[in-house]
């Protein structure tokens, strides 16, 4: 359950000190790293609590953006998150109502990262910044 869940915003936290380190070594090195949630309107407590969490990926240097779903009319969304390394590699995520990772899966498939590539893109250039994004 979210209410559970102790909301973590310290980047040098236990938690959350390996993923910034890794994110933002890698905006060092001229690499980036953007993250696009579709989300349900009105949102669940998850996604508040996801929302209220995004300062620590924003610090690491990741940009984010949010879509609310119904403006995603048109885009042929995976039934799964998932990750894209470099327009080649497919990481997709299965996590439960709640959040909880239950498993991944990588995919090399060409076609695969190049439809999930497609769908990024149209994704992101919808979205809003994380800042401009109204939650309530």
């Amino acid at each position: 359950m979210v209410a559970a869940c102790r909301l973590d915003t310290d980047p040098r936290s236990e938690e959350r000190a390996p993923w910034v380190e890794l994110v933002s070594s890698a905006v060092t090195r001229g690499v980036s790293v953007r993250r696009a949630r579709v989300v349900s309107e009105p949102v669940s407590d998850y996604i508040r609590y996801e929302h209220a969490s995004t300062v620590v990926n924003l610090l690491a240097g990741e940009e984010v953006r949010w879509l609310p779903r119904r403006q995603a009319l048109g885009v042929l969304l995976p039934a799964t998150d998932f990750w894209l390394f470099d327009e080649t590699v497919v990481r997709w995520g299965f996590f439960s109502g709640e959040g909880a990772l239950l498993g991944h899966e990588v995919s090399e498939d060409p076609g695969t990262a190049g439809q999930c590539a497609e769908v990024f893109k149209a994704v992101w250039q919808r979205a809003v910044p994380h800042a401009q994004y109204d939650i309530h």
